[in-house]
């Protein structure tokens, strides 16, 4: 295929930051067994950008983390890879766009649903998930010596082929789905012949598990009780939350049963609004527990801590200012909150304009670690890490989103501070808009008409790089 000159500026682009800024493309730097940091991981589920304190919040309490933001960096334009949770997850594990995998641009439905062509075409052979063909970070850290550990959510693949065990993880206890009761561990199985039909998706190391509490409460516990262990390696511990997608429980609330499939806890835009931001400040604890083990062990001074979340709120989030929630490309639904503690390399308080995705944090994360990907697995992410605690400036970056759900499709580009985004559904353009984000974050004025050479420019980085990042399956 022949690319226009467009096309070749956006991948000489990509060449030139693999080049200048540190993407792993060649070896990393030695580091040495003491000198390496053990690395915290904590994701939230589908948290809003103004869901915490630090980032606005007025009626959800999160002491911990906005502790956490000001002992070290607070990221104000970070972004998630995907408007859903697979796909972010995706490009997290792989530290690349989750559009080279194939299927999983999209959340995977429960009981195992494929929800757009590609995804239902691997469902129905068997292949919907993170293939262990596909290097992933934890296979990397396990590699040069870390101890693994993932306590949360899965949410890559139902079957046996795709567990966590096989991506490098010594240690897991999750849930293979999207969301969970928090107490009795099942998700509800649309059936047309059975609508109350339910199945139980908490697993530890590839085998069911039967396990008594509250979940978030569950993930901290084993997080707790991983850090306690002494070794002589440094860890990988990934803490990816349920918290605070649904269903909408808080700890007090268990049931002798589970949540019934029509419960209006499920539906994950009606949160009763005090449940919601109890849930996050459970988090909040939860969180708070794990920081504690860490120095009570003595391990926070040699411990990367970082927290995101995995997309952008959905309409139980607490208001943003900006447009779109989960699901879209717009703001709303993909720009997140990001906190990265680092002691003796990010200076505390520091707060970064720098745009940046979920997928520069694997980069920075196996950079810290001393890992070089393998061959022709180059990271598509920018070790932003490195940059902060080397005081660099801030610099412009060309970024894209996809995702699709059926025949809908949400895509985005952003250049410095352009932005254009486009809605298709069944190959009819349903939105369409180019946005100044310095002047405009909450995406209200369209400059498609006032500035149509940079709306064809944007359209045309955007095909290339979905020519770039076409499925190997």
């Amino acid at each position: 295929m022949r690319l226009s000159t467009t096309a070749n500026r956006v991948l000489a682009f990509a060449s030139a930051a693999i080049a200048g800024f540190g993407l792993l493309a060649g070896p990393a730097p030695a580091a040495s067994q003491t000198a390496r940091p053990n690395i915290v991981f904590i994701l939230a589920d589908d948290l809003g950008y103004r869901d915490l304190g630090c980032y606005g919040a007025k009626d959800i309490r999160t002491p911990v983390i906005d502790r956490l933001a000001t002992q070290g960096a607070r990221f104000m334009q970070f972004y998630a890879n995907g408007p859903e949770c697979s796909p972010t997850r995706t490009a997290l594990l792989t530290g690349r766009y989750q559009q080279r995998v194939g299927g999983l641009e999209c959340a995977i439905g429960s009981g195992n649903v494929g929800r757009y062509d590609d995804a239902i075409r691997l469902a129905a052979a068997h292949d919907l998930g993170l293939p262990a063909s596909e290097t992933s970070l934890g296979q990397m850290l396990k590699g040069a010596g870390y101890a693994t550990a993932l306590f949360g959510k899965w949410h890559l693949g139902y079957e046996a082929k795709f567990a966590p065990g096989v991506h490098g993880f010594d240690h897991a206890l999750y849930c293979i789905g999207g969301g969970m009761d928090y107490f009795h561990h099942v998700e509800p199985v649309p059936q047309p012949e059975n609508a109350s039909l339910q199945e139980h998706v908490l697993f530890r190391d590839g085998r069911r598990e039967k396990r008594d509490g509250y979940f978030t409460d569950i993930v901290a516990d084993e997080a707790v009780t991983f850090i306690a262990a002494k070794r002589a390696r440094p860890f990988f511990l990934y803490l990816p939350f349920t918290a605070p997608h649904s269903p909408f429980q808080v700890p007090d609330e268990r049931l002798p049963q589970p949540l019934p499939n029509d419960s209006p806890r499920w539906p994950q835009g009606k949160a009763p609004p005090k449940v919601y931001a109890a849930m996050i400040e459970r988090l909040d604890d939860a969180v708070g527990r794990v920081l504690a083990a860490l120095e009570k062990e003595g391990l926070a001074s040699n411990t990367l801590v970082i927290f995101t979340s995995d997309n952008g709120g959905t309409a139980s989030a607490r208001p943003t200012g900006l447009r779109g929630i989960k699901g879209s490309t717009f703001e709303g639904g993909i720009r997140v909150p990001c906190i990265v503690r680092w002691p003796g390399r990010i200076p505390a308080g520091t707060t970064t304009a720098q745009v940046a995705l979920t997928f520069d944090l694997t980069a920075s994360m196996a950079r810290a670690a001393g890992v070089t990907p393998s061959a022709g697995r180059a990271l598509d992410g920018l070790d932003v890490l490195a940059r902060l605690a080397e005081g660099q400036p801030e610099i412009p970056r060309t970024v894209f989103w996809r995702g699709r759900r059926g025949t809908n499709a949400w895509k985005a580009a952003r250049e410095g501070s352009l932005k254009y985004v486009v809605n298709t559904a069944g190959g009819a353009t349903r939105t369409e808009g180019l946005f100044d984000l310095d002047a405009d974050s909450a995406e209200e004025r369209d400059l498609t008409a006032s500035r149509p050479a940079d709306a064809k420019r944007l359209r045309e980085l955007l095909a290339a790089w979905e020519a770039d990042v076409s499925p190997v399956r």
